[in-house]
């Protein structure tokens, strides 16, 4: 199984001066270490459920820009993009660009956006939830057209573009792959089926898991899609040091769980990230 590191605490000893070099030392460790990926999420205020929305939050494309300058091997992408902050057409650009100048690295992880707070505060149109998924799917269609260099319009609901010019175009063939994060069995699970080539599910355990993948496969029948193209992976919020984490790691990837990512709740990220990078991950490595 492999490993990928979520950076979400920006709330840190010395900040802000301190954090651009403890974003630095964490990437490179994780980097060198043979994680898989880092990520950041897509918020402006610090989500309430972690900690406080006056807590720092830095923007996440600039921060994985400022990453991709100090690494070189793993994938880099949110977790995940938020479909409201952005026009379709500005965020293919905006991806693009960070697949260019990380050497074809980034992933576009994208979701249907759900921080009230944060949009009205900074007056951002919050759509009801069946129009935001709505958006999503348009704005799916919108980067894959970009990006499968189909240069015409495109006519939606929501949005319309006389062109979709890009250049240059992206370093992956066929553009990043795209990340659809969330577990909802109507909504998001399909999105994943029709468009998607990664999972990220919330992981509360090995059943719930295993249900949200025997949704995913009967939406997969349904768009005629091949399962085993998609990977799967979690976002898990336990402890990587305790006992029960490697065996239960090893009932995900019995599931066909490929990847956990994993976010340090320290105030050290670098240290913790050097911690599970050697004690944890070759155990990962062997599941």
């Amino acid at each position: 199984m492999k490993l990928g590191i979520h950076f979400m605490n920006f709330t840190l000893p010395g900040e802000p001066q301190t954090l651009a070099g403890l974003i630095s030392s964490t990437a490179k460790i994780a980097d060198e270490g043979g994680v898989s990926s880092f990520t950041f999420m897509d918020h402006w205020f610090q989500m309430e459920a972690f900690s406080n929305a006056h807590d720092p939050m830095l923007e996440g494309y600039t921060s994985l820009g400022f990453v991709a300058g100090q690494t070189s091997r793993v994938k880099l992408g949110l977790l995940v993009t938020g479909v409201t902050y952005r026009y379709p057409g500005l965020l293919a650009q905006t991806v693009t660009t960070l697949d260019v100048l990380s050497s074809g690295r980034a992933v576009l992880g994208i979701g249907a956006a759900w921080y009230e707070r944060e949009h009205l505060a900074l007056g951002v149109p919050y759509p009801p939830i069946k129009e935001r998924f709505e958006r999503l799917e348009e704005t799916l269609q919108i980067c894959k057209q970009f990006w499968s260099g189909d240069e015409g319009p495109y006519e939606g609901k929501y949005y319309q573009l006389a062109e979709t010019i890009l250049q240059p175009k992206p370093i992956q063939a066929g553009g990043p792959k795209i990340m659809i994060g969330g577990s909802g069995e109507k909504k998001t699970l399909r999105l994943v089926a029709k468009y998607g080539d990664q999972t990220n599910l919330f992981a509360p355990s090995p059943d719930e898991v295993a249900h949200k993948l025997d949704v995913l496969r009967e939406h997969c029948d349904t768009e005629g899609r091949d399962y085993s193209e998609i990977e799967n992976t979690i976002i898990y919020g336990g402890d990587p040091f305790a006992p029960e984490f490697l065996p239960l790691m090893e009932e995900y990837a019995k599931l066909g769980i490929s990847e956990v990512k994993m976010g340090a709740k320290t105030e050290d990220p670098a240290a913790w990230t050097a911690r599970v990078v050697k004690e944890v991950l070759p155990k990962l490595d062997q599941i």
